[in-house]
């Protein structure tokens, strides 16, 4: 447990102020979750609706839940009541299905664009060209709001691609400051070359929750 609470504590050290440490909670059990909470820390991130669903019910309220992960169409409903950020918009579609449930549920949904930058095809995302095109159309959008955007850099331990990766994307970033206030790059093995590349958001897990001894 006292790793758990030194790990933040360390991370916290290291990121500027203005950057939000959101805590992947992905297989994690509550008892530790509870213990970040009681930490003071209250904004966490989740990949599976599955895993996000059975936590929110059973932790405070005032906690603030972001689905970082892949996010089908047909489980929007299931978070759409109380999700605070949804990092993972890859499809004009799924952007369209979000809107759909903001407005069933009365509530303006905030969301990333998940831009894809890295080599891998099986990580998902938007290009820069389907994103400006998105912008383009996005009055039609009353139920959600675009913060900013997300990006996952190649698996890989060649900093200089990750870094010319995440510099792409901040790039993009910087020429819509009318639309993104929010730039998600950067998790526990390069969330330092993120934040060189100028992010404000870092989804970090293992790094948290895992032994670091």
């Amino acid at each position: 447990m006292t790793d758990i609470r030194d790990n933040i504590f360390n991370i916290k050290q290291i990121i500027p102020k203005k950057v939000t440490l959101v805590a992947v909670t992905k297989k994690k059990p509550i008892s530790d979750i509870k213990l970040l909470y009681n930490y003071g820390h209250k904004v966490f991130g989740e990949n599976k609706i599955q895993e996000l669903i059975p936590k929110y019910e059973s932790l405070p309220k005032d906690i603030e839940w972001h689905m970082i992960g892949h996010l089908q169409r047909n489980k929007v409903k299931y978070i759409a009541p109380f999700i605070s950020l949804i990092h993972s918009i890859d499809s004009e579609k799924l952007l369209v299905e979000v809107n759909k449930r903001g407005e069933e549920n009365n509530r303006i949904i905030n969301v990333l664009l998940q831009i894809h930058i890295a080599d891998e095809n099986s990580k998902f995302g938007l290009t820069l060209q389907e994103t400006e095109n998105l912008l383009k159309n996005i009055n039609k959008y009353n139920y959600v709001n675009i913060q900013g955007l997300m990006g996952m850099a190649t698996n890989t331990n060649d900093d200089n691609k990750i870094k010319t990766e995440f510099n792409k994307l901040q790039k993009f970033y910087k020429k819509y400051p009318e639309y993104f206030s929010i730039l998600s790059i950067g998790m526990s093995g390069d969330y330092k070359i993120a934040i060189d590349s100028g992010t404000n958001m870092i989804r970090i897990g293992s790094a948290i929750f895992e032994n670091r001894n």
